[in-house]
């Protein structure tokens, strides 16, 4: 568990802007950053396919569960690191290095089978693959519909904090617990699968 004093985070908003520093950050992850930056300043409403396990990890979990992952990491947690939308999934960028552990603390707790159903599966993306991550800037009020790839949470730092395995472990267990004594228990009808890439 990450063990940064805890301030009040606002409600993340709906659809952010990368600035100057959150670009330079995600152009760190690139062999070549320059080259990245370059073409985000020819057009900031392109995406790119960058590298995992260098600058971040990438967690992807499905929309409903990751919307309440997120929900508790911004109302009983730490907070997150940036978080942006892409299609079905919301995507945690993390600190390198959980891709690899998340898979393992979270068998380690037994998620899934029929007795405890628990966190559903999830796409961790470290070291060797590679993630889209949406334009610098969302598209204007104009647009006929919202992107299918956007920032919920922009990168706004050089050097963003960034959640760890023990953070996003802590954020599944009690969302899942939650929605179990709730009585809207997340569906899984086999033993979840998290695959690597």
């Amino acid at each position: 568990m990450d063990t940064r004093p805890r301030t009040a985070h606002p409600a993340p908003p709906v659809a952010a802007r990368v600035n100057s520093a959150g670009a330079g950050w995600l152009a760190s992850a690139s062999p070549f950053p320059r080259s990245v930056l370059a073409l985000w300043a020819d057009n900031p409403g392109a995406t790119m396919v960058l590298p995992c396990g260098r600058a971040f990890d990438v967690i992807a979990l499905p929309a409903l569960f990751g919307r309440r992952v997120l929900d508790r990491l911004w109302s009983a947690g730490p907070g997150s690191g940036p978080v942006a939308a892409q299609q079905s999934r919301l995507l945690l960028f993390t600190a390198p290095g959980t891709a690899q552990r998340l898979p393992a603390l979270l068998g380690w707790e037994e998620w899934g089978g029929r007795e405890r159903p628990g966190v559903p599966p999830l796409l961790c993306h470290g070291t060797g693959d590679a993630v889209t991550v949406p334009p610098l800037w969302p598209p204007d009020e104009t647009e006929p519909t919202p992107p299918s790839t956007r920032w919920l949470v922009a990168p706004e730092e050089r050097h963003p904090w960034l959640p760890g395995p023990e953070t996003l472990l802590w954020a599944c267990v009690r969302t899942a617990r939650t929605a179990r004594t709730e009585g809207r228990g997340t569906p899984v009808t086999s033993a979840p699968t998290i695959p690597r890439g």
